[in-house]
Order: C-alpha cells, then sequence, then structure tokens
C-alpha cells in the first residue's frame, strides 16, 4: 500500500472520530439541559410553596378561614364563671371603644338618636325561655347584648352586635339576620309577626367580630310594616341584604306588649321614642 493512500486513510479516520465525538458531546449537552431545566423548576416551585404556607400560617387569607377553618374550643359552659364574666367585660369595653359608635356620637343629629340594650331588662323567668336571651347568650355567641342607635322616630336603626364561633352554620361563618325591631316598633300596638323576609347574602360573615345592622322603614300602611336593611362589618363591607314585611295580628290589641318592648329595648334616657307614623315630627335640627 503506498504511503499517499495510508495518509487519505489515516485522515478519514480522524474525521470519523471528530464527527462521533461532536455527536456525543451534543447528545450529552441535551440529556443534561433538561435535568438543569427541571431542577431550576423544582427549585422554584418549593421556594414559592414553603413561602406561601410560611405566609398562609402566619396571616391566612379569609377563604382558607371558609374553606379550611382553624379547630376552635366550644363556648363554655357556665356563663358565670370569673372567666365568662372577664371575657364579656372585655367585649364591652371593646365595642364602646369601636371608632364608628363614637363617631355616629358626636353627629351633628346625635340627639336626634337614642340608644337602647335589648333585654338588659328582661325578666329572669322569660329569658330562660328565649333564644337570643337565653340559648344564644354567653362567650363564643353573642356574649354582650346588643347596642341599638335607633332614630327617635324609628324609621332607621344601627345595631351594633358581637358573633362568636358558636352561631355558625358552616364552621367559621355566621348564619342569620334581624329586621324585627324597627317594623314592630312602628306597628300600632308594638306587637308583631314576619309575613315575608327575602335575604341575599353577599360575603361570608365571619365569626368573632363586631358588625354592623342598618335598618330603615320603608312604608307603613295600619297593621304593615316594610322595612329594608344590611348588615356590614367594620370596614363598611356589605354582607348581607334583606327586605321584610312584618304584620299586626288581628288579636294584638288584646295582646300585653310590655314583654316585647323589654325584650327590644327601650331608650336609655328614659325619653320615650317620637314617631312620624303617629304624625309627630322629629326634633329639629340643629344649625
Amino acid at each position: 500500500m503506498s504511503s499517499g493512500l495510508l495518509r487519505r486513510l489515516f485522515r478519514h479516520r480522524n474525521n470519523i472520530g471528530a464527527r462521533s465525538s461532536r455527536l456525543f458531546s451534543s447528545h450529552t449537552n441535551a440529556i443534561v439541559q433538561p435535568k438543569r431545566n427541571y431542577l431550576r423548576t423544582l427549585a422554584l416551585v418549593s421556594f414559592v410553596g414553603i413561602g406561601s404556607y410560611t405566609a398562609g400560617a402566619v396571616a391566612p387569607h379569609p377563604i382558607f378561614a371558609f374553606i379550611a377553618p382553624r379547630p376552635a374550643p366550644g363556648p363554655p359552659s357556665d356563663l358565670d364563671s370569673p372567666e365568662s364574666l372577664a371575657y364579656a367585660t372585655s367585649m364591652e369595653e371593646a365595642l364602646q371603644s369601636l371608632p364608628l359608635l363614637d363617631t355616629l356620637r358626636s353627629q351633628p343629629d346625635a340627639d336626634e338618636w337614642y340608644e337602647a340594650r335589648p333585654y338588659r331588662h328582661f325578666p329572669e323567668e322569660r329569658r330562660v325561655n328565649n333564644l337570643t336571651a337565653g340559648a344564644l347568650r354567653g362567650p363564643g355567641k353573642l356574649s354582650i347584648k346588643p347596642l341599638v342607635r335607633s332614630k327617635r322616630d324609628e324609621s332607621e336603626a344601627i345595631v351594633f352586635v358581637h358573633v362568636g364561633r358558636g352561631l355558625c352554620g358552616h364552621d367559621g361563618i355566621v348564619h342569620w339576620g334581624s329586621l324585627a325591631r324597627t317594623a314592630i316598633n312602628n306597628l300600632p300596638d308594638k306587637i308583631g309577626v314576619t309575613a315575608n323576609l327575602s335575604i341575599n347574602y353577599r360575603a361570608p360573615t365571619f365569626a368573632d367580630q363586631f358588625i354592623i345592622i342598618k335598618v330603615r322603614l320603608l312604608e307603613k300602611r295600619g297593621r304593615k310594616v316594610q322595612v329594608s336593611g344590611q348588615v356590614e362589618d367594620l370596614r363598611g363591607n356589605v354582607l348581607v341584604e334583606a327586605n321584610g314585611t312584618f304584620v299586626q295580628p288581628k288579636y294584638a290589641s288584646m295582646l300585653s306588649n310590655s314583654v316585647v318592648k323589654q325584650a327590644m329595648g327601650e331608650p336609655e334616657n328614659g325619653r320615650s321614642p317620637v314617631l312620624l307614623s303617629d304624625g309627630v315630627p322629629p326634633p329639629a335640627r340643629k344649625s
């Protein structure tokens, strides 16, 4: 074999080796690159997951409280224990310190409103068999009596209520509403029953917070009264909207309404409400 042929064979072998090396290197890089991308993705997902879990544990979004509420102890059985009384005292202090309540009390038309505490003077023999003042009373439920600010013409009312964990349908979410007080105060004999009630739930009402119930008189015709209302949290978010029709039974004049008045609460300063429906105008607005 001539030396020229040997040189050509040698160069051909070297070229094949170089091409094989490049192919092997490309194939290796193609395998390594996806692995690197996978590791980066795994690290990012892990970081985001750990961060989200930590943030959720410290300050969980309300939606998580709805989906998976945290466990909570049940309401105490002894409502007169030192712990229960101390809790009620702290809730009363929190209520009286609410900025919204302070603002309402200092409004220019404050004299056109009165305050009442439903069930404060409710007879004990009645209270024990009453749902709101009896079964629902105490820490974890209605720990303190509602505070009502009502216009003296009974055309509007604002009610402050603290709702506890023991008032929930779904754990952590309160299920309830109220319009009756303003309606009944506008009926001739102050005795009434619910004829129709329409409720629209706009957002979950979470437990362990103060809520505001705003009620407005819409129409009064003889023994029939229509009112509307809404429930808000302290940030002004609307939780519930409702409309109701209340009627006075024909036999109401034969019944005593003293217990009803005690249950709904009367003006703390002893001044009786002045009803527009009775033809008496409200006090003149101060200039």
